[in-house]
């Protein structure tokens, strides 16, 4: 059973993963283009410049088995997952590349990473918000699917 206790004693090991994600992402990673670069600014993202885009035929899990049950039996990973923001890097699966809506989705989730100071005090609020009312029915992915649906229509 995931707690609170567990998120936080698994917090550490959650943040490693997302800082090595992301050092692949900003390393192989495309940076936005043009018209993304106003979409990112229009969010509010203090940093387009410092966001990549990387495609993959699956989004990645986690290799650590417990990290990897917890991110599924939360909800907001698995192999359906069409794109997974960690910080400055987003992925996006292959089948919805220029998708940009999704991209859109994924920018308001940076900003929202820049917003609360990082990944940590990210992931403490995102992990406790599926923990609590469940994906995707939290604060932060709410706020992304408003500024998607404000941007994109």
């Amino acid at each position: 059973m995931i707690t609170p206790t567990v998120i936080k004693v698994l917090l550490p090991l959650v943040v490693s993963w997302v800082e090595a994600q992301e050092n692949i992402i900003l390393r192989e990673g495309v940076a936005l283009t043009a018209p993304l670069v106003l979409d990112a600014k229009r969010i509010g993202i203090q940093h387009p410049e410092k966001v990549r885009l990387r495609v993959v035929r699956a989004i990645p899990l986690p290799a650590n088995a417990v990290l990897h049950a917890m991110a599924q039996k939360l909800g907001f990973l698995s192999p359906f997952t069409a794109g997974l923001t960690l910080r400055y890097g987003i992925y996006i699966r292959a089948d919805c590349w220029g998708d940009r809506r999704l991209v859109v989705h994924e920018l308001a989730h940076v900003a929202q990473y820049e917003r609360l100071g990082g990944i940590r005090p990210f992931l403490e609020q995102y992990l406790q918000e599926c923990l609590t009312v469940g994906y995707p029915f939290g604060d932060l992915e709410q706020e992304a699917k408003r500024v998607e649906q404000e941007l994109c229509g």
